[in-house]
């Protein structure tokens, strides 16, 4: 999948580079306000303590614990494990669990491939998917000089983004899972706030990737794609604890997260995203103090932390004036956190039904 993605997002050998575009979602800042570091300077990020201490609270807020340490699994939880420990250590392939990329976006990818391309030909191929549509109109409207002038027009939002800005927009809509609000509680409530971090931890991978050495594309795919074992594994914890009560705690979820992602890395390898992306992957899994990381690793553990302290300032359980929450980062970092402002995601659907399922 990787092969075919690169392929088409490449454009042809006789075609000049396309212009610079505005990243899939519109910062709060200027990008421009995130400039490489200088050449040698010492790349720093959040230490161990810090992301530790993050992702304890982020996990309690998502499953909705109220900062319980329990370390004991319940049987629910074992019954989630076991069931993901038999898909990981068995034949079945990983990738079947994820939905296909929709029909319409390779289309969409092979006519972005030209400088050239036609604005009406797009708006009316975009335009026959509802969901295209409002995420190129928000993202066009987030995008836009602040003048106060609402785009409605898709062609003319189409010539705002550019082809750059397209095609990481539609890959990201091409990853985004579809969420049954009719199927169980754990699908319902947590895959739309985990889809939430994966983007904003991919932006931020795209924001920071140049200063860290690391090719932007793939790091956009990295941030995309590091939780996607976990929105799979949303369905077995339905089916464990119908009623949503029984599934939380911490030792649950620190054996939860570390075999999601060994299955992102499965998921990864089955569609040939390159080996920089699914080690980085690995790496978040099998993160201790003191173990060096890759820097694909290392730019994934600091954009997935920054994400992290984003959202749970937004929710009211961290306090983005406190020091101790950026100790340590560059101040392309700091750039980078005010440019994950959250976009809500206000899709139409034609009976009311919601844009994310599994």
């Amino acid at each position: 999948m990787f092969q075919w993605l690169q392929k088409l997002f490449s454009a042809p050998a006789a075609a000049s580079p396309p212009p610079a575009a505005p990243a899939p979602r519109a910062p709060a800042v200027p990008p421009a306000a995130v400039r490489p570091a200088a050449p040698g300077a010492p790349q720093s990020g959040p230490s161990f303590e810090q992301r530790d201490n993050i992702n304890a609270a982020y996990y309690h807020w998502l499953f909705g614990t109220g900062g319980s340490s329990e370390l004991e699994t319940t049987e629910a939880e074992n019954q989630v494990l076991a069931a993901l420990s038999q898909i990981l250590s068995s034949h079945q392939s990983g990738a079947a669990l994820v939905r296909r990329l929709p029909g319409l976006i390779p289309q969409l990818l092979q006519s972005l491939r030209s400088d050239n391309f036609s604005a009406v030909h797009l708006s009316r191929t975009i335009s026959s998917d509802v969901v295209l549509v409002a995420a190129v109109l928000r993202m066009a409207n987030n995008a836009r000089v602040a003048n106060g002038t609402q785009i409605t027009s898709v062609e003319h939002a189409i010539m705002l983004l550019g082809s750059e800005g397209l095609r990481h927009l539609i890959t990201s809509v091409a990853f985004r899972p579809i969420i049954d609000m009719n199927s169980g509680h754990y699908t319902r409530s947590l895959a739309p706030r985990i889809w939430d971090q994966s983007e904003r931890s991919a932006l931020a991978n795209r924001l920071l990737a140049e200063e860290m050495g690391v090719d932007p594309f793939e790091a956009f795919l990295a941030g995309l794609v590091q939780y996607v074992g976990l929105i799979v594994t949303l369905r077995i914890m339905d089916q464990s604890d119908k009623h949503g009560t029984q599934l939380g705690s911490e030792m649950f979820c620190a054996s939860l997260l570390r075999d999601a992602r060994a299955l992102s890395c499965s998921i990864g390898r089955e569609w040939h995203f390159p080996d920089s992306v699914v080690t980085a992957i690995s790496e978040q899994a099998g993160a201790r103090k003191g173990v060096q990381l890759s820097a694909m690793g290392r730019l994934l553990a600091q954009s997935d932390y920054l994400s992290k302290v984003r959202i749970l300032a937004e929710a009211g359980h961290a306090d983005p004036a406190e020091p101790a929450l950026f100790k340590g980062l560059a101040p392309s970092a700091l750039a980078c956190y005010r440019a994950l402002d959250k976009i809500a995601d206000d899709t139409p659907q034609p009976d009311g039904a919601p844009v994310l399922a599994t």
